[in-house]
């Protein structure tokens, strides 16, 4: 068949591609450099396993000196949804993980010259690269209908397996001759273009994967769709096309495209493009209800989409290192020696990432996140915190904004010292944490607490009570108190003879705490006196009496 001929009639109006080659030539980067790249689907919101790869790309560039952009792959158009695309940009960007080119939403103009950087924008792109295959008689049109069902195909390829050992999934429209594709054309019937597949399934090829390392597949031996019959490509051929063309050096992908691999190889050969290093990333997963690991569901998990954390008040950089604490297992340890320095800071490597699929532990990023805002100051707090309330808790805002500086000072009890309190892991507690700072008692903690007992105590504290005390000054008060009622000061005396006393000095605190907070545990009592002050302490003492 001339395949020249049958070029022209499918594709009559496509440029060479040598058009685009020159177009997009080869990017001017210092050797060893990374091209890394997003590309989700806008489909819905950015999911946290999107997140999970946008962190790998954006270390993986920067720690090379090279570039990491961002192309959306809105090919399946039954499935886009208004505006995914600017939420997929908008929280790059909110995460820290903006990229340095490409798509920046609807309202900002692409950076990079190796755009468009929105792949339905590209088509004329892809039919230029489908007429190159056909020319070189390495793909062909297809005009069957879909006519087997789920469970025809797989016993097609059961009885293939049985036989070969391998599937082998040739097309029949592969020995059509140019006037009977010619006849179907003029008649109006629509056709796919698929890969003239020249792979051997009984053949393996050797592949090195930069996280499951070097490994044995198969050969692709299926004619696989390069453009539907609507004109647009799907991922493996817009997939081989663009990132060839924006000079990608390293595909992170999640690890449940693995199987297509050896497909995506046999067209980057056919294409005569040299194939990206290929990353596969382990899935990030969670337990359902009955104990069996599974992906994290966009229709059933909350944390599957980053806009979560944020609404709940989790530190964006927290949530950033909880990710990177599952893709390098050393990232806890270096994070524990070097407790001031940037995330950005951590030698980070794909290579150490694990092959295990990591699990969603909730418990793990509280205690991150913990630990992160710890070694905040209150300004930043503060800062982190109306920002979040703005949004999402407008009385708490006005409340903390009402003023700033009595708020900064109960934000920065047990803070800035050599051993900080840990006790907040995202914003949406702080309210309940410090209630009683900004709304009063509401309810006092006496389960199992002797209320006689508190108001013997703080009838006899108030009376000793100094708001000028310093706090050395403050507990030495409090200590001389102890003996009078009956509390032993020495621990070590009241263990060995706790008959002798009411009880300890810890029990006499937890009742000035109780009286000042409402609670049995809380910050420093001296610090939360101090700035309710003499007014307001004494105001509390009288409504525990």
């Amino acid at each position: 068949m001339d395949t020249q001929k049958l070029a022209d009639l499918l594709y009559p109006n496509a440029k060479p591609i040598e058009y685009w080659l020159e177009k997009y030539p080869k990017r001017n980067l210092k050797r060893g450099a990374e091209v890394t790249r997003l590309a989700p689907s806008p489909t819905g919101y950015l999911h946290t396993g999107h997140a999970y790869s946008a962190l790998i790309n954006k270390l993986t560039a920067k720690k090379s000196d090279g570039v990491f952009y961002l192309r959306l792959e809105d090919t399946d158009q039954k499935r886009l949804i208004d505006n995914a695309g600017d939420i997929a940009y908008n929280m790059l960007v909110s995460y820290d993980l903006t990229p340095d080119e490409g798509y920046r939403g609807d309202e900002l103009p692409q950076i990079g010259e190796y755009g468009d950087y929105i792949q339905s924008k590209r088509l004329n792109i892809y039919q230029s690269f489908a007429k190159y295959l056909v020319e070189k008689g390495k793909a062909f049109p297809c005009f069957c209908k879909k006519s087997e069902g789920l469970e025809d195909v797989e016993e097609r390829r059961q009885k293939q397996l049985e036989e070969t050992g391998a599937i082998e999934e040739h097309d029949p429209c592969r020995t059509l001759s140019y006037e009977e594709i010619e006849e179907k054309i003029n008649n109006g019937e629509e056709f796919a273009l698929k890969l003239k597949s020249c792979g051997n399934p009984e053949k393996t090829i050797k592949v090195v994967d930069l996280i499951k390392g070097e490994r044995e597949i198969r050969e692709n031996a299926k004619d696989i769709v390069l453009m539907k019959s609507n004109g647009i490509p799907p991922y493996a051929f817009a997939h081989a096309v663009d990132d060839s063309l924006m000079g990608t050096t390293i595909v992170v992908r999640g690890e449940e495209w693995y199987p297509s691999l050896s497909a995506h190889l046999e067209l980057f050969k056919a294409l005569g493009f040299k194939p990206p290093k290929y990353a596969h990333t382990p899935v990030i997963c969670k337990l359902d209800e009955n104990g069996n690991k599974r992906k994290l569901s966009k229709r059933k998990d909350p944390e599957a989409d980053v806009r979560y954390f944020i609404e709940e008040g989790y530190p964006k950089i927290a949530v950033i290192e909880y990710l990177l604490n599952l893709l390098n297992s050393d990232f806890e340890i270096w994070r524990t020696n070097n407790p001031k320095l940037s995330y950005k800071e951590f030698p980070f490597s794909i290579e150490k990432i694990g092959s295990n699929n990591p699990m969603f532990d909730f418990i793990k990023l509280a205690d991150i996140s913990k630990n992160y805002i710890s070694h905040l100051s209150a300004d930043e707090v503060y800062a982190m915190l109306t920002e979040w309330a703005r949004r999402y808790d407008v009385e708490f805002f006005k409340t903390l904004t009402e003023n700033q500086d009595y708020s900064k000072a109960v934000l920065n009890i047990d803070r800035e010292t050599p051993k900080p309190r840990k006790d907040i892991a995202k914003w949406n507690e702080v309210k309940n944490y410090f209630d009683y700072m900004f709304y009063g008692i509401k309810n006092y903690e006496l389960d199992g607490v002797d209320k006689k007992k508190v108001k013997e105590v703080i009838n006899a504290y108030k009376d000793v009570y100094n708001e000028e005390d310093d706090k050395e000054t403050w507990f030495a008060r409090i200590k001389e108190l102890a003996p009078k009622l009956g509390y032993a000061t020495d621990n070590k005396a009241y263990k060995q003879n706790p008959e002798n006393y009411k009880g300890n000095i810890a029990d006499l605190c937890m009742y000035i705490r109780i009286a000042l907070t409402g609670r049995k545990n809380s910050p420093d009592i001296y610090s939360i006196a101090q700035i309710l002050g003499a007014r307001e302490v004494n105001r509390r003492f009288e409504n525990m009496l």
